[in-house]
């Protein structure tokens, strides 16, 4: 016995395929825009206007930072004339770079060698976002990425 194919078929059939789509579009459209971690300047074109004299500024510190995570802690060398320096950490984020949720605020307190804080972190690339501030006034800021292993 052959059954007959009726509009109402195709329709369902449509609707069901479309419905997929949809569905899945909303659902990677509310993901997309409840990770995204921000914007980073409020107005691009001011932050444009001082660009180029304050990276002039932060070169000319001749600062050497990096950083990375040894069990729970979490090491900011900052080198000058190869030699560590603790600067003023105005502000550092330690988060995912495609999520805020995992976000934190390390404390840090300088060993001798290197900025430390205790930091939660699985293995994968993380970023640590520092507003560092040298003797002399001037703003260092620059995303690092850390990569984790365990």
């Amino acid at each position: 016995m052959q059954r007959e194919l009726k509009g109402w078929h195709v329709f369902t059939g449509f609707a069901m395929a479309f419905g997929v789509i949809i569905s899945v579009n909303l659902t990677l459209a509310y993901q997309a825009v409840h990770t995204f971690p921000g914007l980073e300047v409020k107005n691009s074109y001011v932050a444009s206007q001082s660009f180029d004299s304050d990276r002039d500024a932060q070169l000319a510190l001749g600062w050497d930072v990096s950083a990375d995570v040894v069990g729970t802690e979490l090491h900011l060398i900052v080198l000058q004339d190869g030699r560590a320096i603790a600067p003023d950490v105005e502000q550092a984020v330690f988060g995912r770079a495609t999520s805020v949720q995992a976000d934190q605020t390390p404390d840090f307190t300088f060993d001798g060698e290197a900025l430390v804080a205790t930091v939660r972190a699985g293995p994968g690339n993380w970023n640590l976002r520092v507003k560092l501030r040298s003797e002399n006034g001037t703003l260092f800021q620059q995303r690092l990425v850390v990569h984790v292993t365990q």
